[in-house]
């Protein structure tokens, strides 16, 4: 599964890692938070290094849907539920200036992109009175949102909410023009490199799977913190979502605008211009990282939904993305508790990140530099309401459940297991090991135990891999996932290749083989 940004890219060429080197800020992450963030401190003279366990927007940039816009599904009403106005308009303040600098930023360097309408739209009679909502949080807010009965979609809705002149990018085309951006300013940026820990005060150790260098400052943009200070891998919510690009029969176009519905499971909506043709991209149908039968299940459905409004429709790509969402809604950014000061971090932006990633660059970076932000540090004081400390209670009661049960107590207790129930510590059954190892058809993936421990076994292009089922984050028992072939902690939404090799999320390393853990 790879996304159309990523498809027929270049390959990238790495500048050299170079361990025992002192810079003065090192950015951990490649996608727009920390490619903006490294541009804005190598214009004020910063020696800044970039560090990319792979590739640039190899995760959640890379994946997107890519639109740039103000007008945000129905997320102004639900921030307008839990939050003072003050608070709401800080939020859209942010994102408004995250969307004129990077809109700026692209006319000044030539990158190519375009200018739709935006609509949240909604498709059963029901839905209309959170449409009517946002429509009242968005123009108490000062942005110029209107209700409108058509919005030009090939199907009945109800009405929609719009808001004229927002953006749509090819993020990796955005991704390239900071690169270059950054090493004509004498910025180093580095794939196939992974930051494991920051030790020290300033100038603090960097440790990678590579070597070490020493940096003034560190600034961490890799979806969710890599580092465990703060604990905001407790305070987000981990979601994979799934999007395609479909070809279209000779008698039908992609609808004129960007949409997205109010309605369960969500449906975005834009187009896309490639080789001369318009595509129509579609995302929606997320669900919690490892948390569902069947991820095919999701995607299959999304493009279901696409075929019955776009008869002929064919994919040419289908991907997945994942996103964090915060608790208490509103992003994380700034400076990162227990980080003496000299680690910043930006997380949380709710699946709207082509806007928060850039106004959390922004912030960061002004007060790296000394800076002044206003709606930042009103952002900064909020209070968490009662409605978002309930959902961190039930986002974590759900992370202790997993690790108390089932092959959960495994991992926490040492505890042996049968069919996936834990066995009393006197008095149960026995826990022999199956005489043979299973040997899970291809492109399927099992869990079973082996003695005392959990093995994650999977068949991938004719191997079969026998794995550490424990996350190597927080020791949770990993999930099979059916569409991307990877293994998904259920926890705090690591993800690791079939073969063990970590692709994302709060982990830091790789499975081990089983019985080497």
């Amino acid at each position: 599964m790879t996304s159309i940004w990523l498809d027929h890219k270049e390959p990238f060429v790495s500048d050299p890692f170079e361990p025992d080197t002192t810079y003065d800020t090192v950015v951990a992450g490649a996608g727009l938070t920390g490619l903006v963030t490294a541009l804005l401190l190598s214009r004020a003279g910063h020696r800044v290094l970039v560090l990319e366990a792979r590739y640039p927007g190899a995760v959640t940039t890379g994946n997107t849907t890519a639109k740039v816009t103000l007008l945000q599904g129905t997320f102004l009403s639900q921030l307008a539920r839990q939050y003072p106005a003050k608070q709401v308009q800080a939020y859209v303040d942010a994102n408004r200036e995250g969307q004129a600098w990077l809109l700026r930023y692209l006319d000044d360097h030539a990158v190519p992109y375009q200018r739709r309408d935006a609509y949240t739209y909604a498709a059963t009679a029901q839905a209309t009175e959170k449409l009517r909502a946002e429509v009242s949080a968005a123009t108490t807010a000062g942005l110029d949102v209107e209700y409108v009965r058509d919005a030009g979609l090939p199907f009945a809705i109800h009405g929609a909410a719009r808001l004229a002149d927002q953006a749509q990018i090819h993020p990796l085309l955005v991704l390239d023009a900071l690169v270059a951006d950054i090493r004509s300013r004498g910025g180093s940026v580095v794939g196939g490199v992974r930051l494991r820990d920051v030790t020290g005060a300033s100038p603090a150790a960097v440790r990678t799977d590579k070597g070490s260098v020493r940096t003034d400052r560190v600034v961490l943009a890799t979806g969710i913190p890599v580092l465990d200070r703060g604990l905001y891998f407790a305070k987000l919510t981990p979601s994979r979502s799934y999007a395609a690009a479909l070809e279209l029969p000779g008698d039908q176009e992609p609808p004129a605008g960007m949409y997205i519905s109010v309605e369960q499971p969500t449906h975005s909506l834009r187009d896309f211009e490639q080789d001369g043709r318009r595509l129509l991209l579609v995302g929606g149908h997320g669900h919690h990282v490892g948390r569902t039968g069947s991820e095919k299940a999701h995607l299959a459905g999304l493009l279901d939904w696409t075929r019955q409004h776009w008869p002929g429709a064919a994919a040419t790509h289908t991907w997945a993305a994942q996103d964090y969402l915060p608790t208490n809604l509103m992003p994380f950014f700034g400076k990162l508790p227990r980080g003496k000061g000299n680690i910043y971090f930006g997380t949380g932006y709710n699946k709207w990140g082509m806007t928060n990633a850039v106004a959390a660059a922004l912030d960061i970076s002004a007060d790296i530099l000394g800076g002044n932000v206003p709606w930042a540090k009103t952002i900064h004081h909020r209070v968490t309401a009662p409605a978002g400390a309930l959902s961190a209670v039930a986002l974590n009661a759900g992370v202790a459940a997993r690790l108390a049960t089932g092959w959960g107590t495994l991992a926490a207790e040492g505890l042996k297991t049968e069919g996936g129930k834990a066995l009393k510590r006197d008095g149960g059954p026995s826990a022999a090991p199956a005489s043979s190892p299973p040997v899970p058809a291809e492109g399927t993936g099992t869990v079973y135990r082996y003695g005392t421990r959990p093995v994650a076994a999977s068949t991938v292009d004719g191997t079969t891999c026998r794995l550490s089922a424990v996350c190597t984050h927080l020791g949770g028992i990993l999930h099979w996932n059916d569409s991307e072939r990877s293994w998904d902690c259920p926890l705090h939404g690591s993800r690791f290749g079939s073969d063990g090799t970590l692709l994302e999320g709060p982990a830091t390393r790789n499975l081990p083989q089983a019985g080497k853990d």
